[in-house]
Parts: C-alpha cells; sequence; structure tokens
C-alpha cells in the first residue's frame, strides 16, 4: 500500500491523492458517524408516527426490523464488494443512499413511506458498517504503520455506537423542542449526508484496482476452517449485545410512554443515547483490559443489566429500568468491540472486508430478530411480561456465548 500524501502522490486505484491518509480517517470516521446517528434518528419519533396514525406498538417492530433486513440483505449482497470495487466508492454510494432515505422521510410519510425509507436506509448501512471498518482500519495502518492496529478497532466500533447514540438525541431534542418534528431531523441530516458524500470523494483509495475483477458472489465467511470457532463464538456475542441495542432502537420509547408513563420525547432520545453511550465510552475506559478480561467484564455487565431491565419494567421503575439499559449497554460495548477487533485479526488483507461484512451480518440478525419476537409478545401478552421474556432470553443467549468466547480466548 502506498504512504505517498504529497501533491502528485497516487492512491491505490491510481487517482491523485487530494488529502493525507490520517486526514482521511477521521473524514471517513465523521461519515460513519453521522450515517449511523441518522439511522436512529427515528427512534423518539415512532411515537409521534404512532399517535398520529393510530398503528398499534407491533408496527414500530415491524418498521424497525424492515430496517434491519435491509441491513442484512446488503451485508449479504453488497457488504464484501468494496475488496475489490473499492472503498471509497462504495462508501459514496452508502451515504448517497442514506441521503435518498431521508428524502424519502420528508416526502412520503404515511406508514409505506416509513417501510420504504427505513428499507433503504438499512441498505446504505449495511453496505456501510463494513467498508467504512475495513477503510478505516487502512487509512490507519497507512498513516500510522507503528500503531497497534485494535487501536483503528476501537476507534471504528466507538464511531459505531456513538453514531447510534447521538442519532435519538439530536432527534428528541428536535423533536421536543422545534416545529415540524417528524420533518426538521431529517432535513438536519440530509445536510449533513450530502456533506459527508463530498467528504468522501477527497479520501485517498486504500484498495488497488483490480485489472480483471471476480465474478460476483454473495457473501461467505472466507476464513481458514481453524479460525472459524474464534469468529462465530465472536458473532453470538455481537448477537446478543445487539440485541439489547435493538430494545432501545424500537420499543424502549413505548415502555416509557406506556408501563413507565413518560411520555417526553427528549427523554426518549436520551434513555437510547444514554444506553449506546455507555457502549462507547466503556471500550475506552477499560482498553487497557486483555481482550479475555474485557469480555469477561462486558458479559457480566450484560447479565447484570439485564436484570436491571426486567425488574425496572416489572416493578415499573423508571431510573432501574434506565440504570439496567445503560450498565447492559456498556457490556454490549465491550464485547462487540471484541468481536471486531478478532473478527479483523482473522482475515488477510484481501478478505477484510468481506470477513467484517459476514460478522455484521449476524450481529444485525440479533438486531432484528430479537426485537421481532418483543414485538410479538407485546401484541400478545402484557407489556412487562413480553419485557421480562425478553430479558430471560437473552440472559440465557449471553451465557451461552459467553462460554464460547472466554473458550476461544482461553490463554
Amino acid at each position: 500500500m502506498t504512504t505517498l500524501t504529497g501533491p502528485r502522490a497516487l492512491d491505490q486505484a491510481g487517482t491523485r491523492v487530494r488529502i493525507a491518509h490520517g486526514t482521511g480517517f477521521w473524514m471517513i470516521a465523521a461519515a460513519f458517524l453521522i450515517t449511523m446517528a441518522f439511522s436512529t434518528v427515528p427512534t423518539p419519533l415512532y411515537a409521534i408516527y404512532q399517535r398520529r396514525d393510530g398503528f398499534p406498538a407491533f408496527m414500530i417492530t415491524v418498521i424497525f426490523a424492515t430496517y434491519a433486513v435491509g441491513v442484512m440483505v446488503s451485508l449479504y449482497l453488497a457488504g464484501h464488494v468494496s475488496d475489490w470495487l473499492g472503498r471509497r466508492r462504495v462508501a459514496l454510494l452508502a451515504v448517497l443512499a442514506e441521503a435518498v432515505a431521508a428524502v424519502i422521510f420528508l416526502l412520503w410519510q404515511a406508514v409505506p413511506g416509513l417501510l420504504v425509507a427505513r428499507f433503504i436506509s438499512g441498505i446504505g448501512v449495511g453496505i456501510l458498517t463494513a467498508t467504512a471498518t475495513a477503510h478505516l482500519s487502512e487509512l490507519r495502518q497507512i498513516a500510522r504503520p507503528q500503531e497497534d492496529r485494535s487501536r483503528s478497532a476501537l476507534i471504528s466500533s466507538m464511531v459505531n455506537l456513538g453514531g447510534l447514540a447521538f442519532g435519538p438525541l439530536v432527534g428528541g431534542i428536535l423533536a421536543q423542542y422545534v416545529s415540524a418534528p417528524l420533518d426538521r431531523p431529517y432535513e438536519v441530516f440530509l445536510v449533513l449526508l450530502l456533506l459527508s458524500a463530498v467528504g468522501i470523494t477527497l479520501v485517498p483509495e486504500t484498495v488497488e484496482r483490480l485489472e480483471v475483477r471476480p465474478a460476483y458472489r454473495p457473501q461467505r465467511v472466507a476464513l481458514p476452517s481453524g479460525a472459524r470457532p474464534l469468529f462465530f463464538a465472536s458473532a453470538a456475542g455481537a448477537f446478543a449485545a445487539f440485541g439489547i441495542f435493538g430494545l432501545f432502537t424500537s420499543l424502549a420509547p413505548t415502555f416509557l410512554a406506556g408501563t413507565l408513563h413518560q411520555t417526553s420525547r427528549l427523554l426518549a432520545g436520551a434513555v437510547t443515547f444514554a444506553v449506546f453511550v455507555a457502549g462507547a465510552l466503556s471500550q475506552v475506559v477499560f482498553v487497557r483490559l486483555t481482550r479475555r478480561h474485557q469480555l469477561r467484564l462486558g458479559l457480566v455487565l450484560m447479565s447484570v443489566g439485564l436484570v436491571g431491565i426486567a425488574v425496572g419494567g416489572l416493578i415499573p421503575s423508571l431510573w432501574l429500568f434506565v440504570l439496567g439499559g445503560v450498565v447492559a449497554g456498556a457490556g454490549a460495548g465491550l464485547v462487540f468491540r471484541g468481536a471486531v477487533a478478532t473478527a479483523a485479526s482473522l482475515a488477510d488483507e484481501g478478505s477484510r472486508g468481506e470477513v467484517l461484512a459476514a460478522l455484521f451480518l449476524i450481529t444485525y440478525v440479533g438486531l432484528a430478530v430479537p426485537v421481532l419476537a418483543i414485538g410479538v409478545g407485546v401484541a400478545l401478552l402484557p407489556a412487562q411480561l413480553a419485557l421480562l421474556i425478553f430479558s430471560a432470553l437473552i440472559f440465557v443467549l449471553v451465557s451461552l456465548a459467553g462460554r464460547r468466547m472466554l473458550a476461544a480466548h482461553r490463554p
């Protein structure tokens, strides 16, 4: 890989480098953060749509699951294509897809429009997640070749979760304090997404241009057979972690408004923000721990937090519910970071995007399936009982996945 950054330097695509790789790293990180924030900005707005249109809580999970399905479809079909089409080109297309979703949110606000916009948003996120993670790793490696690679994995994971955190907070603030709460959040993010697209065009390419591109095929896990147990153990932990995150990006505002009698739009966004920020900050606070100790701590925090979520819903207690979510989010952040770092370390240079796409595919299954299950539960059972069952199932999954992950990372 070229490390030239002068005015006449060429990147791996054979085009002139306009900015240094170190600067490009932060521009891709900013685009990644904005895109992930846009993907969760509807979270505090669902209650407004529900009150306006009168649809049941289960429809919120369907709208959310449509997004998750879009992520999974794109990860399976296109999350790995940046390995041969180039990181910059694929990242640009992903961000432009998010801009299209923002336009649909603004112009078609009926339920069918929400479904279409969320699906397109999921398509863009799925493409960008693996592409940006790989691009950040490669840009950092070129800009700082002596730095530990886990550093870029940490920053990438923090940007991912940080973006997911800021979306609901921004949406909640705008919904609470400005007019047209179903318009202003999307207008703000449309501008930010278009600016991100411009920035991406200036970032150096890190994938060599191939004279003959390989024949297209859907996603697969390109790992040596000996590495597969470690990969799937990590993916199982990420699945469980995103099951928790999925609850707080879909139905948590409904629980706050219904079971806990808290109807503030700002509070709905702030609670989700707090859960994801805890996931991002825990990675920084415990960065000096070994990966095994991070995983052990993360699994304990996830388990304790799930108990708090369930009990907070049963009593009911707002503060216990929120505290449980924050503790579980902190643990999920540690487990997710460990999964990303492990997957990246297992991949060779030519398949990093593909391996990460496979990890995120499994992760987003964890985002969709548990949320759909609790949506069905809310439709058939009292909300508090559905939350208890959800917490118990994720608790069991955390325990099973934890054993596999800790066994795989045994010194």
